[in-house]
């Protein structure tokens, strides 16, 4: 049997559609169960969803019947409905339904490593999508319900694919197939952001601009909000037709892992490397060097550093797949951490727009503190014991990994000698224990003033 959740509602056994005799609330039911295959439904949820918290005094009765009914329609053609306790089971039995296949392909794009993998992954995977969840048999009541977790997987996978494309040049696919679901979704400003330049690297910028004032106009009477200060930015450059956004943009200072772009190690350890993600806390941010754009890089990034082992690292980012906006509520608290952090090891970071020191050190702490309530003491392959972030942090843990490092650095004294690049737009930190040091060594910082200044770190 073939059942497709990801649109309007329907079972097809052999090519022939199964449901015509069925009521409107039985194909719901249906549906439910098909949605938690191979997982035991309460009755009690059951018709908590099927009447939205109204059910009339008999609702208990009626899901007998309505059970009873499906049973005989769709029994001989191995559908298999168990009452299993107080609720019932649909057994999988190798039934093809679309929202698991689904699922599973966006898995499968998320662990691939090369990129044209990931883009063939990602598009059988979204070409199950047909519409919105049950669009003839759920309302909107029931979808919000039930279908939240697979609509922003949706999303996430767009969101993915679209990043994907643009890396690979193919700009002109994604102005065609992206602008229409960032107008529906404007609070995903990635979506928003990857059509605008889209459109712009297509020869469209007059339609990435209308796009932005669209969104803008949405945000604005649906959620009272602006938009971001990097959207804000992007239609800043558009306008003005930056010549740095007409060419697919080249990571600053970075290498490959797994597929996703990661900065250059300095050699400060994993605290000071991950203040340093933004390339340039000095001023304008260089192309491509905000590469913490989803949670996957964040991931890869602490296994990179060994922070995490590659095992951990790949169960991240399936559950990551699974649960899109618990991730992107970790990847902010990230970026909320990590500019904490670099406002506690630079002098006269305030200045710069950030949080002052003692603020930022009152977030750090919170989250370290966080982060050793979960801390676990271990034996390595050194044969020394250490403390290690707990496998439970769940979604949390390379955040608690960094954390953990963080709380090392701010406890030693080498804290003391960590600097901060002066070069323009850099901002880079490192450490400089012998106190001669003033460049932070990616050999291009202080090359103008090398006469005047001395040779850089």
């Amino acid at each position: 049997m073939e059942f497709q959740l990801l649109g309007p509602f329907a079972a097809l056994h052999r090519g022939r559609p199964v449901l015509a005799g069925l009521r409107r609330q039985e194909r719901c039911l249906l549906a439910v169960l098909v949605l938690e295959a191979g997982r035991a439904v309460p009755t009690g949820r059951l018709i908590d969803l099927l009447w939205n918290g109204e059910a009339p005094a008999g609702a208990r009765s009626t899901v007998h019947t309505y059970i009873g009914r499906l049973r005989a329609a769709l029994g001989p053609d191995g559908v298999h409905v168990e009452t299993r306790d107080d609720g019932y089971l649909l057994r999988p039995d190798g039934h093809v339904i679309d929202a698991r296949a689904f699922e599973d392909g966006v898995r499968e794009a998320a662990t691939a490593v090369d990129e044209e993998e990931r883009v063939r992954h990602y598009d059988r995977a979204l070409a199950w999508w047909r519409g919105e969840l049950l669009a003839d048999v759920a309302d909107a009541a029931l979808r919000d319900r039930i279908g939240q977790r697979l609509a922003g997987l949706r999303l996430s996978a767009a969101e993915e694919l679209a990043r994907l494309l643009l890396s690979l040049g193919r700009h002109e696919r994604v102005a065609a197939e992206l602008p229409p679901l960032a107008e529906e979704h404007p609070e995903r400003e990635r979506l928003v952001a990857d059509s605008m330049l889209a459109l712009h690297r297509s020869g469209r910028s007059a339609d990435a601009l209308r796009l932005y004032r669209s969104v803008c106009g949405t945000l604005r009477s649906a959620f009272d909000a602006e938009p971001g200060r990097d959207l804000r930015a992007l239609y800043d450059r558009v306008r003005r037709d930056d010549p740095a956004l007409r060419r697919a943009e080249a990571p600053t200072y970075a290498v490959r892992v797994r597929g996703e772009w990661l900065p250059w190690n300095t050699g400060g350890g994993p605290a000071l490397e991950f203040c340093n993600t933004y390339a340039g806390w000095g001023g304008a941010r260089l192309p491509g060097s905000e590469w913490l754009r989803g949670y996957r890089t964040f991931a890869v990034w602490a296994g990179h550093l060994d922070l995490l082992d590659d095992r951990t690292v790949t169960r991240l980012l399936r559950r990551a797949q699974e649960r899109p906006v618990e991730a992107s509520a970790v990847l902010e608290g990230a970026r909320e951490f990590r500019e904490a952090l670099y406002a506690c090891l630079v002098e006269g970071a305030e200045r710069d727009g950030t949080v002052g020191r003692d603020e930022a050190f009152a977030r750090v702490a919170e989250v370290v503190q966080e982060a050793m309530r979960h801390a676990v003491f271990v034996r390595g392959e050194d044969g020394l014991g250490r403390w290690s972030p707990s496998p439970d942090s769940g979604l949390r843990l390379p955040l608690h990994a960094v954390a953990q490092r963080a709380a090392d650095l701010l406890a030693d004294p080498r804290r003391l000698t960590v600097r901060a690049c002066p070069g323009k737009g850099c901002g880079w930190l490192f450490l400089d224990a012998g106190g001669r040091r003033r460049w932070c060594g990616l050999g291009v910082c202080g090359r103008q003033d090398d006469a005047a200044s001395g040779p850089s770190g």
